[in-house]
Order: structure tokens, then sequence, then C-alpha cells
């Protein structure tokens, strides 16, 4: 059994969670990186691919894990989008799709878990490709860990909320990145590849909908 996870961002520690928890109900997972268009400020996949083979090097069992690129737009289209994605993963013989908070979103759309919701009004047997439904993540520093809400019974202000918007606005300012949101050796290369962009090609990288949590 296999899962896909499919990311628009380099990996950062909450989907290094998603993934290894699918790891342990899965026999492994291919890590699809979108190499079709995307918005503005986005990293450019030949980053993004390099992110997260570091990840990949440094924090994962190599016999477990495999990344690949998808040449596929997004589209933003939350729910229905997230049944396009798992028919896709299905073409490629994955057994499970994870999907985790804000599926294909855009700002405060879609409902946090509409795309989870979607799976549930499927006929039996239509997709062969399941949902691999995963609550909020977070870094808990009660925990001492990442963390979801269906794990962690601690309150909102023991939590920090990791997302590629917020590591993307960050970055792009130049401002500290908590060693809670990502890895050390994928920060030194998603660095190198900002200290490279001269001030004309940076977009300003706003929070909105559920990312600015």
């Amino acid at each position: 059994r296999i899962a896909a996870f499919q990311t628009r961002n380099p990996m950062h520690r909450s989907h290094e969670y998603l993934a290894k928890v699918a790891i342990e109900v899965c026999d492994g997972v291919l890590v699809h990186s979108l190499l079709g268009a995307l918005k503005p400020g986005d990293i450019p996949a030949e980053v993004r691919t390099k992110a997260i083979a570091t990840l990949v090097q440094h924090y994962f069992m190599p016999s477990t894990i495999v990344q690949a690129g998808y040449p596929l737009d997004m589209r933003y289209a939350g729910p229905r989008e997230a049944l396009l994605h798992a028919l896709f993963r299905q073409n490629y013989g994955c057994s499970h799709l994870i999907v985790g908070r804000d599926h294909a979103g855009v700002g405060s759309y879609y409902g946090p878990f509409d795309a989870h919701h979607i799976f549930d009004h499927l006929p039996p047997g239509a997709l062969e490709t399941q949902a691999l439904k995963i609550d909020w993540t977070f870094w808990c520093y009660r925990c001492g860990g990442m963390a979801s809400a269906r794990t962690c019974p601690h309150d909102e202000k023991d939590r920090l909320l990791v997302s590629g918007t917020k590591l993307r606005k960050w970055l792009s300012e130049g401002d500290e990145v908590p060693a809670e949101f990502s890895r050390p050796e994928v920060l030194e290369v998603l660095r190198a590849y900002y200290a490279g962009l001269d001030a004309g090609s940076r977009v300003e990288v706003k929070l909105a909908g559920h990312s600015a949590r």
C-alpha cells in the first residue's frame, strides 16, 4: 500500500509529520511535487525538489519514500480538486492520498476539512485510491513535538501552526524561521535560493484564510 503526498511547497515539519504517519500505516509514500503553474511567490520546482531530497536524505528511511514530479496546474478547487487528485494517484497505483487541512484551498473560501467530507459522499468502490484524512497538525510546545488535534490535549496557546505560506513569507522577508517550522538542512537550501533573488524578483507573501492562524 502506497500513500501519495501532493505538495506545492518544500516539505516543512507538518508535511514531514503527515508523510511519517502515512508510512506507519502504509508501506511507503510517494511525494508528488507539482511542476505546473502555481501562485506568484511560490518556490520553483527545482528548489523544492532539492529541499525535499535533502529532507529525505537526513530524516527518512530511504526504502519508505520516493520523490517524483507531477505536471499539474493547481486549480484551487478545494474538495472537488481533492477528488481529481485522488483519481490521478489511482492511475499511479497509489492506494491512498494524504488529505490534510484545506487541501487545494484558497484563502478561507472552503472550510478547512471540506476536502475530507467530500470523500464520505462517494458510492462504495467509486475510487480505488482512498483518502488518508489527517486533522490539524502543529508543533506543540508542551508535547515537545509535532501533534494533531486528535492526539494533543493542549490549548492553542501551546501550539505553533506550521504552514507553507508562513514559511515563504518569513524567508522572503529575511525573517528568522522558528526551529519548529523546518529542518535546518532544508532551511539552508531555501535561504540560498532567496539570497539569490534581487528585490524586483521578490513577491509579497500575504497571510490569509486558514494559513493566517
